[in-house]
């Protein structure tokens, strides 16, 4: 059963398995797989308020304990390698240093968003790092992974998950790396 979420603000969150119909396909997937799914929750918003400030704005929940994912792309002659990162809302990804290097890529830029949504199957302003594809490594800043309790996406626009930090931090292909974020 889901505890008390401090940084719900006036969401109401509840248990994630029992609403798989409020987060993407993908995510629903990865999350009846994940040993610690009954520690997370779902809690419905307005879709025109998904991104993170709008949100935490109307909603009242905290900016520092929202933590956002975003797709970086990186190119090495043909070969294009895909990465999630994921840090607090209060902080920026270092994408070209510390993800450039870490995805061995020439150049590094946040994805396409056709690119990031049509590989993750989520939505624009709404991709999170559960459920991504398998060869991506999800890159978590050694802040998201502490974090007692953060707000993510949900693969949709229309809610977000509520989860501890180091949940995300036992996701199959997560890596927590120093100076991710700036």
């Amino acid at each position: 059963m889901v505890g008390v979420w401090t940084i719900a603000g006036t969401l109401t969150p509840l248990p994630v398995l029992d609403r798989l119909d409020l987060v993407a396909d993908p995510v629903a997937a990865a999350l009846r797989s994940m040993a610690d799914g009954a520690r997370l929750a779902v809690a419905e918003i307005d879709p025109a308020l998904a991104d993170t400030a709008e949100f935490c704005a109307h909603y009242g929940s905290p900016l520092s304990a929202s933590a956002n994912c975003v797709v970086v792309a990186g190119k090495r002659g043909d070969t294009v390698r895909y990465a999630a990162c994921v840090v607090l809302a209060t902080t920026r990804a270092d994408v070209n240093g510390v993800v450039r290097r870490r995805i061995d890529a020439r150049k590094a830029s946040f994805a396409p968003m056709d690119d990031a949504v049509s590989l993750s199957g989520m939505e624009y302003g709404g991709i999170t790092p559960v459920g991504l594809p398998e060869d991506w490594p999800v890159l978590l800043s050694p802040e998201v992974a502490a974090a007692p309790e953060l707000v993510i996406g949900s693969g949709l626009r229309g809610s977000k998950i509520l989860v501890p930090g180091e949940v995300l931090a036992k996701l199959p292909t997560a890596e927590v790396v120093e100076g991710l974020a700036r």
